[in-house]
């Protein structure tokens, strides 16, 4: 009686369009306003969900939580406040006889104008040439200056058509300021402008390619500078030809086709190895670490770098873990040349000081490094990776050497080491060492093998590399080479263009297992991409996957929290084999890499 007053009186005297409904939806009151709300002559005994198509969970919760709803209703936006009429929501909320009021308020004013400054928010985007004095060196200088003029006429007309500012501070880098409407467009579009930009007509063996870097979010115009810089950092390190978008909370990333074209200058070379050799000698010892469950490549680096680190005159030690069995005939002979400090996390950790230097190769994610705790530790931290960079690099670098255009690691450390000593001081387990590096990952000099790769290789052979000696690392042992062939027997095609196949048993073994028969399989003819699965001795599910080149494994093992390069890549994942694979599958054919 006394609530039922109360709506009357609600109802009557609201200067807002107001309902009240019962607890199953139905309409019991409404105020005369409501007819700007609902074009009917009364809404009495409607229901209330029919109306406004609101679910009964989504209106008890609105009224139990005081949070707001909306509907749109003839050309306007109304915000929808609901409350309980009478008693506490946990009392009322399961009661027959429960009444919610609901007032709606006109915000279609306030909404169009959030949409505006929503539209016209200004974003900083950089624009920078990948590959401009790679196209200059190979070009003749009329050529040059026509190639020049046409990237810049591109790049202003694309930027007129957005009604962007745009300012040019050198040859190759330009940027500009642009309206989350235009971002929108470039998103609609795919950033078409990165494959427009392909088609100019050079002289060199290589297309031009862009990189760009979007801030957006940001609480300032400088803020949202900072953020197309460190965005615009993202995209070179993963080796150019996309953009990268970064927000407050995470990036994006678009384009990214293209293999990154190998610098035909080693400036950046002699530059890395003076600064590293400064930086070795300011610091009181030097530990020197790569990923987990290391690869050839991986300690190659780590025996050049030791090279250098001992000619420096400190303490120099090498972090190693644990390690698959195709390993064991390279550590061995390390180990066998008493050169070597191989010490375990605890021991790093124990002789670690505010001065000491830690060197990561052939690894840049805080996941993968075999000693995240020592990294955290220090103050000083140099990265040496070829890998594309990911947003989950790790942090506070004092020095950062990554070229995801180089074949290796082990291809930039021979870089350094030749601006840096005479190839007589490197030992032959070094040379060794860092040219079984190169062959691996480039799986004999047959995949992503450059110009510079195979220079690193001659100056290694000169500097005493046995290459029958290195061969020896890569036998492997009657175990493997059976649950290699049946990785191999055990493929299915899918699409016709991509392989797939699952490993079995729980080994140390797997990953380097994997990655052999995912090589293998991309000489079946007709194969254009592989991915292989099985499990290591933990458990884990590790994912190998290589491309001829026209499917982009990196950026797909992106998608599953994984990554590498172009060509060569995988993850990591806590699914089964099965489950992982199926979920490739699945994304293969939703992207239209495959059909079927």
């Amino acid at each position: 009686m006394y609530v039922g007053r109360i709506e009357k009186l609600l109802a009557y005297y609201s200067p807002l369009p107001m309902c009240i409904v019962n607890a199953r939806g139905k309409v019991t009151r409404a105020s005369s306003k409501i007819a700007e709300v609902f074009k009917y002559d009364g809404i009495v005994d409607y229901d209330i969900f029919a109306l406004t198509g609101i679910k009964k969970s989504e209106l008890i919760s609105a009224a139990e939580d005081d949070t707001p709803l909306y509907i749109q209703r003839n050309e306007k936006k109304f915000r929808i406040g609901c409350s309980f009429l009478g008693g506490e929501p946990e009392e009322e909320a399961d009661n027959e006889n429960l009444s919610i009021i609901l007032v709606f308020s006109d915000v279609t004013a306030y909404e169009k104008l959030k949409e505006l400054y929503n539209s016209e928010r200004v974003y900083m985007l950089l624009v920078n040439v990948d590959n401009f004095d790679e196209l200059s060196a190979s070009t003749s200088d009329a050529v040059e200056v026509r190639i020049t003029a046409e990237i810049d006429r591109q790049i202003r007309d694309w930027a007129a058509s957005m009604e962007a500012m745009i300012v040019k501070y050198r040859d190759n880098l330009y940027e500009l300021a642009i309206t989350h409407k235009n971002y929108e467009q470039l998103v609609e579009d795919d950033f078409s402008v990165l494959d427009k930009i392909k088609e100019i007509e050079t002289e060199a063996d290589f297309p031009v390619t862009l990189s760009m870097g979007i801030g957006m979010g940001a609480k300032s115009l400088a803020e949202a500078d900072d953020y197309a810089q460190e965005a615009l950092d993202l995209a070179l390190g993963r080796g150019g030809d996309q953009a990268v978008v970064k927000n407050v909370k995470n990036f994006q990333y678009y384009g990214g086709g293209v293999t990154s074209v190998e610098k035909r200058n080693k400036g950046k070379s002699r530059i890395i190895g003076h600064a590293l050799n400064t930086l070795m000698r300011q610091s009181s010892q030097i530990f020197i670490m790569g990923h987990k469950n290391p690869d050839m490549d991986c300690l190659g680096a780590a025996l050049g770098i030791h090279r250098l680190a001992t000619l420096s005159g400190k303490d120099t030690y090498i972090l190693l873990g644990e390690n698959n069995e195709s390993m064991d005939d390279m550590i061995a002979d390390a180990k066998a040349t008493g050169e070597y400090l191989f010490i375990s996390e605890e021991k790093a950790l124990s002789l670690v000081d505010s001065n000491s230097l830690v060197i990561v190769v052939d690894a840049h994610r805080p996941m993968l490094v075999e000693s995240l705790r020592l990294v955290e530790t220090v103050d000083r931290l140099a990265v040496i990776d070829h890998h594309r960079k990911a947003e989950d690099c790790l942090p506070n670098q004092t020095l950062s050497y990554m070229e995801s255009y180089a074949s290796s690691a082990s291809e930039l450390v021979t870089e350094i080491l030749q601006y840096i000593i005479d190839k007589k001081d490197v030992s032959t387990m070094e040379a060794n060492g860092l040219l079984a590096g190169i062959m691996l990952d480039t799986n004999r000099f047959a995949v992503k093998a450059g110009v510079r790769t195979f220079e690193a290789a001659s100056w290694l052979k000169r500097a005493g590399a046995d290459l029958q000696h290195v061969r020896r690392y890569f036998q492997d042992s009657a175990e493997n080479f059976r649950a290699r062939a049946e990785g191999i027997a055990n493929a299915r095609i899918v699409g016709g263009t991509v392989a797939m196949s699952t490993g079995d048993g729980q080994t140390i073994n797997t990953q380097i297992i994997n990655s052999q028969v995912a090589d293998e399989l991309l000489t079946i003819k007709g194969i254009e991409a592989s991915f292989v699965a099985g499990r290591n001795e933990n458990g884990q599910t590790i994912v190998s996957a290589r491309s001829l080149g026209n499917i982009n494994v990196q950026y797909i093992m992106e998608q599953f929290g994984g990554g590498g390069h172009m060509n060569t890549a995988g993850v990591r994942t806590d699914k089964t084999p099965e489950e992982i694979l199926a979920d490739i599958e699945d994304y293969l054919h939703k992207s239209n890499t495959i059909g079927g």
